[in-house]
């Protein structure tokens, strides 16, 4: 409804009608002649109502009194209120303004003073009607971009989550993984990595980074499938030719997987790309494929390659038995599975204990 109605709460007849005689030409008049009467006009032509001079001295309830009682209802932030007065003290001024009126008129009145004080009143207050309007009009776009974004976050994840667990599946159907192997070393990977965040901030790594790390972790051996069986599963030692050939699932690895697998996320098909080419790294520089030493290895790589090992030595293997778990532990430690960076081994030893239970949980089936 179109606000063009202006509220003079006024107790003196004269010059309320002198106000009223002021915006007859422009605006619809409303006239009380006290604080009750005012506030009775005001609730039953609320929505049509522009601006509302308030008188301070009034019979029955004053200026302020109005405003108190319009102050619960939140009034004053849709209507802007002019206070009439002949009081001239900062601290008059001050209380009406911590009501919330947007201007005082001072009597005596001077009409060019008070056409354009309730001009700019009803410009200012339109303006900000129409602002918030449009604030609200963007937050419901952006709410609605949000759930969609999230909705489509996740697709994104379930998407992702099938594919990676449908090529970990293939490891396991080809008897070159078990279920649990694969789950383990996620597991493995989520809890050291939770460990690593909490040591060392340097590293940046994040629950979400976490997450996708630990989805990665999945496809750590996805070049295994294209490793002839009878290598894969010999139960003897391999011969040079034969342990180059395993070698190379990690470079065979990252291929599948840049080149024949797409995953919706970018994160997480980066972490598996890294993850599969060099959780064979080694912190001195003596692993492989590429032999990088130290930080060059992927914080992503170091934990996968250290979860791997201790998988693989608490594990019945067709070439080994399982290691008890304080043995496979202490071997680590002692760098005979190969050297591992110091700030790994810390955080592994805090993670000791739930490895273990984890152990337990997703033991291997007999």
């Amino acid at each position: 409804m179109n606000r063009d109605t202006i509220l003079i709460f006024e107790d003196n007849d004269i010059e309320r009608g002198i106000l009223a005689e002021m915006f007859r030409q422009d605006y619809k008049i409303l006239e009380a002649a006290d604080g009750r009467e005012g506030i009775e006009l005001l609730n039953s032509h609320f929505s049509s109502i522009a601006v509302v001079l308030l008188d301070y001295v009034m019979p029955v309830m004053d200026g302020f009194q109005v405003l108190e009682q319009l102050q619960e209802k939140k009034v004053l932030s849709k209507i802007p209120f002019i206070m009439v007065t002949g009081q001239d003290s900062a601290e008059f001024e001050i209380r009406g303004y911590e009501y919330g009126i947007v201007s005082y008129i001072k009597k005596p009145y001077q009409s060019d003073v008070i056409r354009q004080v309730v001009s700019n009143a009803v410009g200012w207050f339109r303006y900000k009607v129409q602002l918030e309007l449009v604030v609200k009009k963007q937050n419901e776009n952006i709410k609605k971009q949000n759930d969609m974004l999230r909705q489509q976050a996740v697709e994104l994840e379930k998407r992702t989550e099938a594919l990676v667990n449908s090529l970990s599946n293939i490891m396991e159907f080809r008897n070159l993984e078990s279920r649990q192997h694969i789950k383990r070393v996620q597991e493995f990977t989520l809890c050291l990595g939770r460990n690593i965040m909490k040591l060392y901030p340097e590293y940046k790594l994040t629950p979400e980074k976490i997450e996708q790390i630990g989805k990665a972790s999945l496809l750590h051996d996805i070049g295994k499938i294209a490793i002839p069986d009878s290598i894969i599963l010999k139960s003897s030692k391999l011969n040079q030719d034969e342990f180059e050939l395993i070698k190379s699932h990690t470079t065979k690895g990252a291929e599948i997987i840049s080149k024949a697998i797409h995953l919706d996320d970018k994160a997480v098909m980066d972490y598996a790309c890294d993850i599969a080419r060099h959780h064979h790294e080694k912190y001195d520089g003596n692993g492989y494929p590429d032999g990088l030493k130290g930080e060059e290895i992927d914080i992503a790589s170091q934990i996968v390659s250290l979860v791997d090992v201790y998988d693989a030595l608490t594990s019945k293997r067709v070439y080994k038995v399982a290691y008890a778990p304080d043995r496979a532990y202490q071997m680590i430690l002692n760098g005979n599975s190969g050297s591992f960076s110091p700030k790994l081994l810390t955080a592994f030893a805090e993670a000791r204990q739930e490895f273990e239970k984890l152990l337990v949980l997703y033991r291997d089936e007999d």
